[in-house]
């Protein structure tokens, strides 16, 4: 049984443990806050026993194999590295941090300290995207040519929101943008050559943004996201033999259709169950009860590659986080 603590109680926390119940080896342990109250409400709707009105508190204590951080992103860092330094496993929300060299202190206390890390980059855990990811390695359309996938919401969010707010790391590219950006990676791996533009908001941050990826290969990746308009959220693969489709979500989708030349379309499903949160928490639980640090389905070198990407679009586009 893996005894997890929650960091933080809002609505993505609310998801992760309700798909935590999926499991039958996992149980929610604690939950801490910045305030008791805060904790002691959310304990209460899931029946969690213990409630902590503090991160310290709650990575303190030693009955907890894993702390799932779920703040804002501008709280990753803080959060993270209380938990590690206290010994704790950490399953830590994407965008990881704010800029990559915040990243790599993470992952050098995790290493330096022999305890497990791993970005919540669930798309990479997610079943239809793992059969997908096989079905190409095993040439099932061909060398890889593009990789086309947009995410956007519509909001309108008001100024003082998190999305808007630079201090939290707002904007479309960390909340939002990192699901194509990561799926480009994935196939693709790092780019030879970087190219985005952005509509920036009064507060500084990214409202509407496009990335270019250009590879050696010739292969490119087209990725867009925004918060000006919701989109389908779907994403494109193509190789020199045919593409794969995946509607929106594209990073949590209820199917695959694997398009083959001189064949039919076929869909390919996998029973989806809950939210799709309980994918990377039972890879934590199998890199845990294996004796690993990192997964090798969510590798530290993903994590800190993409976050690497992240800069280096934010700087093209003019943001900039306090």
């Amino acid at each position: 049984m893996t005894r997890w603590g929650i960091l933080s109680t809002g609505g993505i926390a609310e998801q992760f443990v309700s798909d935590l119940r999926l499991l039958p080896d996992a149980e929610v342990l604690a939950v801490g806050s910045r305030t008791s109250q805060a904790a002691r409400a959310f304990a209460d709707r899931h029946g969690i026993p213990r409630a902590y009105g503090s991160w310290a508190d709650l990575a303190a204590d030693e009955d907890i194999d894993a702390v799932y951080v779920a703040t804002p992103h501008s709280g990753h860092y803080d959060a993270t590295m209380t938990c590690l330094t206290a010994g704790r496993a950490v399953l830590c929300e994407k965008p990881f941090t704010l800029d990559a060299a915040t990243s790599e202190e993470l992952v050098r206390t995790a290493r330096d300290r022999g305890v497990f890390l791993m970005e919540a980059m669930w798309m990479r855990c997610n079943p239809d995207l793992l059969r997908m990811v096989d079905l190409i390695a095993d040439g099932a359309i061909g060398s890889l040519t593009t990789v086309h996938a947009d995410f956007g919401v519509g909001g309108p969010f008001p100024p003082e929101h998190r999305m808007r707010a630079r201090a939290l790391g707002g904007g479309a590219l960390l909340d939002l943008g990192v699901y194509p950006v990561s799926l480009a990676h994935l196939l693709l791996g790092l780019p030879d050559q970087i190219r985005a533009w952005a509509r920036l908001s009064d507060e500084g941050v990214d409202e509407n943004t496009g990335v270019l990826l250009g590879y050696d290969s010739g292969a490119l990746a087209a990725l867009t996201c925004g918060i000006t308009g919701e989109t389908g959220v779907g994403a494109t693969i193509t190789g020199g033999a045919g593409r794969i489709e995946l509607p929106g979500p594209f990073f949590r989708p209820d199917r695959i259709t694997l398009h083959r030349a001189g064949h039919e379309p076929e869909v390919i499903r996998t029973d989806m169950t809950g939210r799709g949160y309980q994918h990377e928490a039972a890879e934590v639980q199998r890199c845990l009860a294996d004796g690993l640090i990192e997964s090798p389905l969510v590798p530290h070198a993903a994590t800190l590659e993409v976050m690497g990407l992240l800069d280096d679009i934010r700087a093209q586009i003019g943001v900039r986080y306090d």
